[in-house]
Formats: C-alpha cells, sequence, structure tokens
C-alpha cells in the first residue's frame, strides 16, 4: 500500500515527543481585520484536538494555515518536522503526501465518482500505480469509512449528505495520512448519523494511529471523542487541555458554551456509549 514519506524526516519517529503540529506567533489578516494575533498552538503525536471558537474566531483559517492553503502574515509552523511556510518543494511535497483534509462541504468533484475522487490523491502522488490496484486501494478507502462498496461508482449527487462526508473522509484517507484534519464533519447531521461518524473517526484514529486536528461546534463530538480541545477567542488560543480544565476555565464564552444547556446536556451524555453502525 502506498505512504507518504513520513521517514524521510527523524521527526516523524512515532516515538518523538516533538508535537506534530507546533505554530507560534501566528498572525492572520483580512485587510484592517485581525483574525489571529499572536497564536500559539502544539498539537501532540497520536491525539484527537477538537478547536472551538465563536463565529469569527478563524477556525478554518488556523487549518488553512497549517496546511498550506493560507500564507499568515507572521508566524511560525512546523508541520511533520517542517516549516510549514517554506519554499522548498520538497517540504510541500512532504506535508500534501502525509496529511488528509475533510472539508466542510466534502469537496467532491462532481463530474467524478466516489472510486474516482477517492483515486485522485493516488494518481497525483503514486502515478505509477496500475488503474487495479488504484481502484483496489479506493474500494479499500471507501469500506474503510464505512460506505457499502456500490457507493464507489456513485457519483457525490447520488448521495445523501452523511454519505458524502464518508466519501471525502476516504478521500482524505487515500495516502495513509498520519495526520488527519476535519473541518466541521458532523454539521449537517442528525444526531444518529453524527454519533456514527464521531464513532468512525475514534477507531479509525486508533486502528490507523492518526493524529486528528478536528474543528468542530457540536459539544456531543467534544465529550465523545476529543482528548483535548483548544478555545479561540480573543485571536489567539487562549486555552487548551482536557475538557475538564476547560470548563473550569474563567472566559465567558468558555462559561456560556460549555455550562449553558447544550454543555450541560452534553457532559451528561458523555458515559453513554457513541452509536454507530
Amino acid at each position: 500500500m502506498p505512504r507518504g514519506d513520513v521517514p524521510r524526516d527523524a521527526h516523524t519517529d512515532a516515538d518523538d515527543d516533538t508535537p506534530i503540529i507546533r505554530v507560534r506567533g501566528l498572525v492572520n489578516r483580512f485587510g484592517s481585520q485581525t483574525v489571529h494575533e499572536g497564536l500559539d498552538l502544539d498539537v501532540h503525536r497520536g491525539e484527537i484536538i477538537g478547536v472551538v471558537g465563536g463565529s469569527g474566531t478563524g477556525k478554518s483559517v488556523l487549518m488553512r494555515s497549517i496546511i498550506g492553503l493560507r500564507t499568515p502574515n507572521e508566524g511560525r509552523i512546523d508541520v511533520l518536522g517542517v516549516d510549514a511556510r517554506s519554499d522548498d518543494p520538497e517540504d510541500r511535497l512532504h506535508i500534501e503526501r502525509n496529511t488528509g483534509v475533510l472539508f466542510q462541504d466534502g469537496a467532491l468533484f462532481s463530474s467524478l465518482s466516489v472510486g474516482e475522487n477517492v483515486q485522485v490523491p493516488l494518481k497525483e502522488h503514486h502515478p505509477d500505480l496500475s488503474d487495479s490496484l488504484r481502484y483496489e486501494l479506493a474500494l479499500l478507502k471507501v469500506k474503510l469509512s464505512g460506505l457499502p462498496a456500490n457507493a464507489l461508482d456513485k457519483l457525490p449527487s447520488e448521495l445523501s449528505g452523511g454519505m458524502r462526508k464518508r466519501a471525502g473522509l476516504a478521500r482524505a484517507l487515500a495516502l495513509d495520512p498520519p495526520l488527519l484534519f476535519l473541518d466541521e464533519p458532523t454539521a449537517g447531521l442528525d444526531p444518529i448519523g453524527a454519533a456514527a461518524f464521531d464513532n468512525l473517526t475514534r477507531t479509525l484514529q486508533q486502528a490507523l494511529g492518526l493524529t486528528v486536528f478536528l474543528i468542530t461546534h457540536d459539544l456531543d463530538t467534544l465529550y465523545a471523542i476529543c482528548d483535548r480541545v483548544a478555545v479561540l477567542a480573543d485571536r489567539r488560543v487562549v486555552a487548551v487541555g482536557p475538557l475538564d480544565e476547560i470548563e473550569a476555565l474563567d472566559h465567558p464564552w468558555v462559561q456560556e458554551y460549555f455550562n449553558g444547556p447544550r454543555g450541560r446536556a452534553a457532559r451528561q451524555a458523555k458515559d453513554r456509549p457513541v452509536q454507530g453502525h
């Protein structure tokens, strides 16, 4: 099975304590609006970290800065042992091959079947693979993401919203990346579908040894699967840690979000098993 170029850098050793993502002094501005000012964040290898914050706090902007889709105004970002802002093509390739991204809307190519969508990164990074092997790998990822085999030949428009998210997840996993980014993966799903996706995320993280950077507003997701939570407010990360530490933070947004009615309900439900299928 094709893999990325993880072994090329000592910092990608699974026993290394170096953060898999290290952000220091990040500044992101849009004209006169400053979204991030001196933002710092470490993401540890093998964890699921939930990133939360109110509207306009720049959760997706942070993710896009980390994966190289946006160039920050200032700051340093290290991903998988290399500088994410490097102009070196090898550094960019190293990050691309070892990260998978599920965007909020799935971002599937509407004119391609699910199988063809999953094969896009394989064709780009492993053009030497035979058509039959690419097909088999796509089928494997589709099944791994909880879709039936017959979804492989369907167009995105023929799938439900939940199935499109799983198809997007299958494509994000195509290159067996150690680092997975999920942007609001349960948005728009009913509670049963959202819980099933949470269960799938945790199962894949444990089985594949993934590190998961998860942007969400879903309190149930935070309590069900996240090891730590990073809170974006006041243009920076105001706190990062386990949920019990975050709940105790004396910050207006944190208190309203985590200790309001929805937060209390999610906390009460956290000991109930996540429903999957």
